[in-house]
């Protein structure tokens, strides 16, 4: 009975962890964006206020939208309760990988795209070509950050996130293959043609970034990751479990954590900085994606959270499987 306590309180603690992890992100963006309030803007409003100071300036409909943001706070904390008491049979770890699959999923169609569409933007804009396809203003604006931003990238996020909602797999093989032709198409033209712009590195380096941070969550399931074996290639199944467990818990969600909290936190923390402010690196003529490279490091994060939950969950199945089959061997 003590040890399903305990199994019971890791698995609501992954659970825990992912599901506010995944409001935060939300919230964050929610927050800073349409500047919402937020849970401690409302709070601050009730009354309340610990790390907020804003306390007015915000209408009806702004506050109701507080409220909003504040309740997928609590329902955070009573979700995993309740799918701890519907529970029959073995813990569910297929809702988190799930989970990871369609974050993971929009991040590469998302990449895959925008990488294309600002390279092309590039090149047709270095060439000079631009005004003639679309005009002159509007190639002007196309040469200022936000506006790409909002008006191109924006969109394509949108539409990588419907294509992840219906579909899943290891998308990030095509994004690989991408990289490979990008990287082939750099060595001819510089080395057969002499011709070479840096927006060509820079979509290269774009899909390296986030071809290896956002794999990391479906390696960490695969049990891709190098390991240096020299005590845990020994353990039995059961040892191997609770490395796993312990490893999870006291670095890999502290890990993804810190990544969110000090990069998210507030409005000058250097995500939300970079995000907010369409930040970009222009070398002559290159791509505008740098604030994008800020937000893979969120990603990244929440993948990995997700993972690392349902990482916890699934030994804690092994380790119930193996006290299960030693009660029924023993009787």
């Amino acid at each position: 009975m003590k040890a399903n306590r305990t199994m019971d309180f890791l698995h609501y603690s992954a659970l825990l962890s992912a599901f506010i992890g995944a409001v935060y992100v939300v919230n964050n963006f929610l927050t800073y964006i349409f500047d919402l309030p937020g849970l401690f803007g409302t709070l601050a409003l009730l009354g309340f206020g610990v790390f907020e100071t804003r306390s007015q300036g915000y209408d009806s409909v702004f506050i109701i939208l507080g409220l909003i943001q504040t309740i997928s706070f609590i329902l955070a904390f009573f979700t995993p309760a309740l799918i701890l008491r519907r529970r029959d049979g073995e813990r569910d770890e297929v809702l988190l990988d799930s989970c990871s699959k369609v974050v993971v999923s929009f991040a590469f169609w998302s990449v895959m795209l925008i990488g294309i569409a600002d390279a092309a933007i590039s090149f047709v804009r270095i060439e000079g070509l631009l005004p003639n396809i679309v005009g002159d203003d509007l190639a002007l604006a196309l040469g200022k950050p936000a506006l790409r931003g909002a008006y191109v990238h924006i969109p394509l996020l949108l539409f990588g996130m419907l294509i992840a909602l219906y579909r899943r797999g290891a998308d990030f093989i095509w994004l690989a293959l991408l990289i490979v032709f990008g990287e082939l198409l750099i060595v001819i033209t510089r080395f057969i043609f002499s011709y070479e712009q840096a927006f060509m590195g820079d979509l290269v380096r774009f899909w390296y970034a986030g071809l290896f941070l956002f794999s990391s969550a479906y390696t960490l399931v695969h049990e891709g990751h190098v390991r240096v074996d020299v005590l845990y290639a020994n353990f039995s199944e059961k040892g191997k479990a609770y490395t796993n467990i312990c490893g999870s818990i006291l670095l890999g969600i502290p890990l993804c954590w810190v990544i969110l909290i000090r990069g998210c936190w507030h409005e000058t923390s250097p995500f939300n900085l970079a995000l907010l402010n369409f930040e970009v690196t222009q070398q002559g003529f290159g791509m505008y994606v740098k604030y994008l490279m800020s937000g893979f490091l969120v990603i990244f994060a929440l993948s990995m959270l997700f993972q690392f939950s349902s990482y916890i969950i699934r030994y804690i199945n092994i380790l119930e499987r193996k006290e299960e089959n030693i009660i029924h061997g023993g009787s």
